[in-house]
């Protein structure tokens, strides 16, 4: 006879286990919840840090302090050759004339204290010279008021990072220099205000000139290089494998390559520009085509999977319905499948080329780490792209290249943005539902 028969439960305490075991499911569950409502707060907590420190450096790297003198624009000293050439007002004696309108301001004594005030005005001074009569000549014989950038050391002056009271021997400033600079914001000449310099200049060693300009048209040309590349043959891979490729062990090693290489890591790209497009064809290092080139192979992967789900999203009564008329497989696929998979193959395309945006690793084994101060004209003409622009400038000692940086990387940043909207925004107003 078996005693150890379960022992039978009344209906009191069947419904009290009941009851206690959802009140223990509704725990773990409120446990999950506060866990994911945490994860989640953690995660927007890291992120507001990492805007604000961009942000917080950034936005003042879009302002800097300019001085502004009444210029007597000589024509026999700034155009000595009298054609208005460039060559002519680049040779002449603008930086002097520059320096003498300083000098009325601020009235040094002697060779050293001129010396000393030579500090106070980017080396640049110059070329804006040159740059306005080359752009207006109508304005040499006259007298005009032109702002020109302070040096890096007078804006970490102005801005509070290089102390007063600091021992003169401790400072990149001296104290000359400083009263020159307090009679100058007597006089109202000193203002701070949007740089003009740095969305309209190039690179530079000089942080008050510095821009993005240089970077960011090298970037767009790299881009667009980049999507003539991979869109069309990541789309015509990507109908290939899907309609017409036969299911065998080739095409099985092809796709498993294909998924593997889209979790590459960058760097491998750009050893392999390196080695077969320098090494092997003896291209040109630092150039956008190249740069391009590269990013081509490594967004490659990411366009021909998305191409292939979108594709493999159009239902199959489409086709069905356009074999029923008559239609070959060849007019299926291009008037009705990829029509209506065009919007998933644009989202993927973009979201590729604003990954490739970002990348610096393979362009750095490329060589667009050059320092390459004309702005390129065209995708054979050297030149850099913003992210190596940025790592560049990590890399100053100068403390205007801090803001700049993070100036910059809030340009690439409403860009990649501005990208991905773009993405989303084009897949919501093309796609079709079903």
């Amino acid at each position: 006879m078996n005693n150890n028969k379960p022992k039978k439960l009344t209906a009191n305490e069947a419904s009290m286990i009941v009851e206690s075991s959802v009140i223990k499911r509704r725990k773990k569950d409120a446990r999950l919840k506060t866990y994911g409502r945490i994860a989640i707060g953690l995660a927007v907590s890291f992120l507001i840090f990492l805007f604000v420190s961009i942000f917080s450096k950034g936005i003042p790297g879009f302002f800097q302090y300019y001085v502004t003198l009444d210029v007597y624009l000589d024509r026999d000293r700034l155009d000595p050759k009298g054609d208005l050439s460039p060559e002519s007002l680049y040779n002449g004696d603008a930086r002097s004339i520059v320096l003498e309108s300083l000098y009325k301001v601020i009235n040094p004594k002697g060779r050293k204290e001129k010396k000393a005030a030579k500090k106070i005005i980017s080396t640049n001074a110059d070329v804006r010279i040159s740059k306005m009569v080359l752009d207006d000549p109508n304005i040499l014989g006259k007298t005009i008021p032109i702002t020109f950038a302070v040096d890096d050391d007078i804006d970490s002056f102005l801005r509070g990072y290089i102390k007063r009271e600091t021992p003169s021997s401790e400072r990149r400033i001296n104290d000359t220099v400083i009263k020159f600079v307090d009679k100058l914001s007597a006089e109202n000449k000193i203002s701070y205000k949007f740089s003009d310099y740095i969305l309209t200049g190039s690179a530079s060693r000089s942080p008050e000139i510095a821009g993005i300009k240089g970077a960011f048209i090298g970037s767009m040309l790299t881009l667009a290089v980049c999507f003539i590349i991979a869109f069309p043959l990541g789309v015509a891979t990507a109908v290939y494998l899907e309609e017409f490729a036969p299911k065998n062990r080739i095409t099985e090693i092809i796709e498993v390559n294909i998924n593997n290489l889209a979790a590459v890591p960058s760097v491998v790209f750009g050893i392999l520009g390196l080695a077969i497009f320098i090494g092997v064809f003896g291209m040109p290092r630092s150039i956008p085509l190249l740069g391009g080139m590269v990013l081509a192979l490594m967004t490659l992967p990411t366009i021909i999977i998305s191409s292939r789900a979108a594709i493999r999203a159009v239902p199959p009564s489409i086709k069905d319905a356009a074999y029923g008329i008559g239609a070959s497989k060849l007019q299926t696929i291009f008037h009705h499948v990829l029509p209506l998979a065009m919007p998933g193959m644009l989202t993927g395309t973009i979201i590729g080329m604003a990954q490739a945006l970002g990348e610096t690793a393979p362009l750095l084994m490329i060589g667009m780490v050059a320092f390459i101060v004309d702005i390129p004209g065209g995708v054979t003409d050297p030149g850099t792209v913003l992210p190596v622009q940025i790592f560049m400038w990590a890399d100053f000692a100068e403390r205007m290249f801090i803001q700049k940086t993070s100036s910059a990387i809030i340009v690439l940043l409403v860009f990649l943005i501005f990208m991905n909207a773009a993405a989303v925004i084009l897949r919501k107003k093309l796609e079709r539902r079903w």
